[in-house]
């Protein structure tokens, strides 16, 4: 067979929902306006400061992106090369719940967004690797576990 395909099989972004930008607008608001009238014009360097970090801090939690392609699965700077990569499943509400809380090992590797509720959970099978399994946390887990699913049966074994 040819090279291991390099576009990605499934590709999705974390973006963070509007509302969580409209709360955090009325929240810089309310300090800008409290810091104005409390301290006059530093006041407004006081709100330019707390929206600054405001629209940083929402602006990384969206950045992470999840990959499938050629060479497995990246979240965010984490790699797991498709040879590793087990079992995979979509989890329910409920499941990614209990895979999230009661149910959790504590020496998997959890890529969790508190606004995102399902999620994949992937076996990770290198046996150097003390870790059981990845949770990924992703708005369309059946999409994401199928082009895992694809990706261990299509693309050869070339690692």
């Amino acid at each position: 067979m040819g090279p291991a395909r390099t576009e990605p099989a499934y590709a999705e972004r974390w973006w963070v929902p509007a509302s969580w930008w409209a709360f955090a607008a009325v929240m810089v608001a309310s300090l800008w306006f409290a810091a104005e009238h409390a301290m006059g014009g530093p006041g407004h360097v006081v709100g330019a400061v707390a929206a600054a970090l405001c629209g940083v801090g929402l602006g990384y939690l969206g950045s992470t992106r999840v990959l499938v392609d050629g060479t497995g699965l990246s979240v965010g700077g984490a790699r797991a090369p498709r040879a590793t990569i087990g079992s995979v499943l979509a989890l329910t509400t409920g499941q990614a719940r209990a895979l999230r809380g009661p149910a959790a090992d504590a020496t998997a590797r959890m890529f969790l967004r508190p606004y995102i509720s399902r999620g994949v959970r992937v076996e990770i099978t290198d046996p150097t690797d003390p870790t059981p399994y990845w949770y990924v946390a992703s708005r369309h887990p059946e999409r994401l576990a199928a082009a895992l699913e694809r990706s261990r049966a299509t693309w050869p074994d070339t690692d």
